[in-house]
This record gives structure tokens, sequence and C-alpha cells, in this order.
């Protein structure tokens, strides 16, 4: 199992103290012992990175998030992004993989954090009061330079939002962008002109790298994960 570098900090500080722990249960009452050994096999669990190959197509927007999809909602001009397209939703449980990452083939543009609150991350309103990061990302689609949001959105619990992107870096789809630690929010605003056809439903489990969200006009109906 691939762990990611995202938690090294959290993982090797476990293991050092559930390894302490473990070893003075089984000194007292070796039965004891399983619990520690259970919760540091959890912890390396929940930082797990599978290697993932992303669709190929330049069409396609695919999920910066393992989990479900939570709501899909039309935004205005005055939105973050600045023109009216959609929003898609993804609610991680503390099940899921937490490593996030890039929609497609783009070029950073800029990387904002935002202080704010500690809603439950299903909420709807999360996205807007709670405390993220914005990744503005310029994707090359239909011929043109288009811009797209990718914004990490702390939760109830998780509060740690890992962003490991630079202005002006170059992604490619499906390359990893950072994590959020225990259970949170990922938001695709994408602008009106790209959302050919959605391709996800409210209620969709969906797969980091993978799974198509969104396919801009004229991109081939049968490049679905």
């Amino acid at each position: 199992m691939i762990l990611t570098p995202y938690g090294k900090r959290e993982w090797i500080a476990a293991s050092a103290v559930l390894a302490v722990a473990a070893a003075l249960a089984a000194w007292w009452f070796w039965p004891v012992a399983v619990l520690p050994a259970a919760l540091w096999a959890w912890v390396l669990w929940f930082f797990r990175d599978p290697v993932r190959a992303a669709p190929s197509s330049p069409g396609l927007l695919l999920s910066p998030a393992d989990g479900r999809v939570s709501d899909i909602t039309p935004i205005g001009a005055d939105s973050e992004l600045g023109a009216e397209g959609l929003r898609v939703g993804i609610f991680m449980n503390i099940l899921n993989v937490h490593v996030n990452r890039s929609p497609a083939r783009a070029r950073v543009e800029s990387v904002s954090h935002r202080k704010g609150s500690f809603l439950d991350a299903r909420d709807v309103l999360a996205g807007e009061r709670n405390e993220s990061a914005t990744i503005r990302l310029l994707c090359r689609l239909n011929g043109r330079e288009e811009l797209i949001l990718v914004r990490q959105v702390a939760g109830l619990i998780a509060r740690r939002i890992v962003t490991d992107l630079s202005p002006g870096q170059e992604l490619s789809a499906g390359q990893r962008i950072g994590m959020i630690k225990f259970g949170s929010r990922l938001e695709l605003l994408v602008p009106h002109e790209l959302v050919g056809q959605v391709r996800v439903r409210v209620g969709q489990k969906v797969r980091a790298g993978q799974t198509v969200l969104i396919a801009a006009p004229g991109a081939h109906a049968d490049e679905h994960v």
C-alpha cells in the first residue's frame, strides 16, 4: 500500500505513539494490544494513495476527489468563477481516499486560502462560509484557454487543508494536487461554455482522477469512467 507524503507527519507520529501503546498493552494484558494495533492500521489506510490512470480525452473534466456527489448547482456571474456555470460538490467521508487530483490538464493561475467557519461539509453553504483553498486553473479546451475552479473546503471535523501547487505550474489530468484530512468537501466550478454534458448525478459515488463529472461540448460520448 502506497502512503501519501501529504500525511507523512501524521502517520509517522501515529506509528510511534501507537507502537508504544501496543507494547505497554501487551506487557499489561496482551489482548488489549489489538486496539492500538487496529487504530494504527486505520491511520495508514486513511493515508493510502492508490495509483490511478486518468482518461486521455482533453474534453473531459474529472472528479478532483473520491466521495459522493452532494449537489449539482447552477451558479451566476457573481460567483467566484466570475461567469455563469455549474458547481459540482463532492462530500468525502473518513472512509474515502483523501488525496485530491487535478480535473484536467491545466496551468495553475493562483491558489488562495480563506479562513472561515467549520460547517458540516455536506451543507451546500459550506463552500461559501467554511475555511477553504480555491485553486484557479486555466484549461485548454474547445481550442482556447478556459478558467475553472477547484475549491477544497474544510468541514466540521476536517480542519487541515493541504494544497501542493504554485502559480504557473503545469498539471496533467489526474495529477495529485493536495488533500484534506479527515472528512471534507471538494467543489468544481465550471463556466457554462464548458458544460456540454453532466455525466454524474446527486448521490453518485466518484473517484478522483477517473470519474468524468462533465464533458465539454464535442467530447466523445464513450469517454466515460
